[in-house]
């Protein structure tokens, strides 16, 4: 029989997983509601994506980093995290004489359209857009799944990955925790008058947090999170007044602050699905662990999904296994919960320290920086995981 996984979702993650299970000789089949032509030019959306080494190391493995453009790679070279009411920050900075950047950063929608490309010349992935699952069905046998169109569609594995509010998640039984964290994020890009010498700036201050991301010379990617209650506000400012209050919020360490085009908002959901597995289901990406932003681990975590996924396929098909089998999906699930809990966890801890503003947070939160500052090891280790390839 001939290896075959049906995928729900083109998103990054989706598209991440079809090539990797492809590229092992894979026959999938990506569904998605969304057209070629959206897919194939997909619209910009703000946000900027702050990318590991690991993370551009599992993308030239799929052929997919090589599709970047010079000029869509951002170095991220040093951050810095600061907190109102402190003078020091605390900062990460390669310290090993090595010319590589602790990261990168580069258009979500340059990600997607570089992952469509690949996947669209990648022969044993297939299409079936401008479409929605009707049903879904999972047995010992093999799996399948009845779209709108009236074509049902078998395989041996099928993979959830349609955002974090998956609609397949909840087809196929299983819940998930979700932390509404009751805030809004704004994105959008501003051209300013201090050099970011290629350094990402994160300013927790009270009621709202703020963070600079590099891009080109005198460019930068803005963040702006504020409570839900008051987002209406800022969304409502006209770009001048915009303006102002960007550089406010900035305290003016890129000194005047100008917006380049428009201004996203997000609300500010976080999941965890109850199970990464069901029978002869996976899922993947923001369907098993949707991040809160502030840590930058979400795409480079929905990443590492779609590759432990398909190394754990890849053993199954090299030792003649079923690739949907329960054996193979656990090992999967155990490997990405190892992974993901403690990082899903751990920036929940820290939002919750970070976002609020009862005076022993704030406390709390000045300490915490001056403790990373002087406990031996910490950036160090910080900083090794940023760069690590493996």
């Amino acid at each position: 029989m001939k290896n075959k996984a049906i995928i729900v979702g083109a998103g990054p993650s989706g598209l991440s997983t079809a090539c990797a299970l492809a590229l092992i000789g894979v026959e999938v089949v990506v569904i998605d509601k969304q057209t070629d032509q959206q897919l194939a030019h997909p619209e910009e959306d703000g946000r900027d994506i702050a990318m590991a080494h690991k993370s551009k190391s599992i993308l030239s493995s799929w052929g997919v980093w090589q599709r970047f453009c010079t000029e869509d790679i951002h170095p991220l070279v040093n951050a810095k995290v600061s907190t109102q009411g402190l003078f020091n920050s605390l900062v990460f900075e390669r310290k090993d004489n090595s010319d590589e950047p602790l990261g990168f950063l580069i258009a979500n929608h340059k990600i997607r359209k570089a992952l469509y490309q690949q996947a669209r010349e990648l022969e044993n992935i297939s299409f079936e857009l401008g479409c929605a699952v009707m049903h879904s069905q999972s047995s010992e046998a093999g799996v399948s799944v009845l779209i709108d169109s009236g074509k049902k569609i078998t395989a041996q594995l099928l993979v959830a990955a349609d955002s974090r509010f998956s609609v397949i998640r909840r087809m196929m039984g299983i819940g998930a925790s979700m932390t509404d964290y009751g805030r809004v994020m704004m994105v959008c890009n501003m051209r300013h008058s201090k050099s970011h010498d290629n350094t990402a700036r994160e300013s927790f201050l009270y009621s709202k947090t703020c963070a600079t991301l590099p891009l080109g010379p005198g460019i930068s990617s803005v963040v702006i999170t504020v409570p839900a209650s008051v987002a209406h506000k800022l969304v409502q400012l006209s770009d001048e007044q915009f303006n102002i209050e960007a550089t406010k919020v900035c305290s003016d360490q890129l000194g005047t602050m100008q917006l380049i085009g428009k201004r996203y908002s997000y609300p500010l959901v976080g999941t965890y699905s109850n199970r990464f597995i069901g029978e002869r289901f996976a899922l993947v990406g923001d369907a098993a662990v949707g991040m809160h932003p502030v840590t930058a681990h979400g795409f480079n975590l929905a990443l590492r999904s779609a590759d432990t996924l398909a190394c754990n396929v890849k053993n199954a098909i090299n030792n003649a296994d079923d690739i949907g089998s329960a054996k193979v999906l656990r090992n999967y699930e155990l490997r990405h919960q190892f992974l993901a809990k403690p990082i899903y966890e751990g920036t929940n801890a820290l939002v919750k320290l970070f976002t609020n503003d009862h005076p022993v947070a704030k406390i709390a939160r000045k300490a915490a920086i001056i403790a990373g500052n002087i406990l031996p090891g910490f950036k160090s280790s910080v900083v090794r995981r940023l760069t690590q390839t493996s």
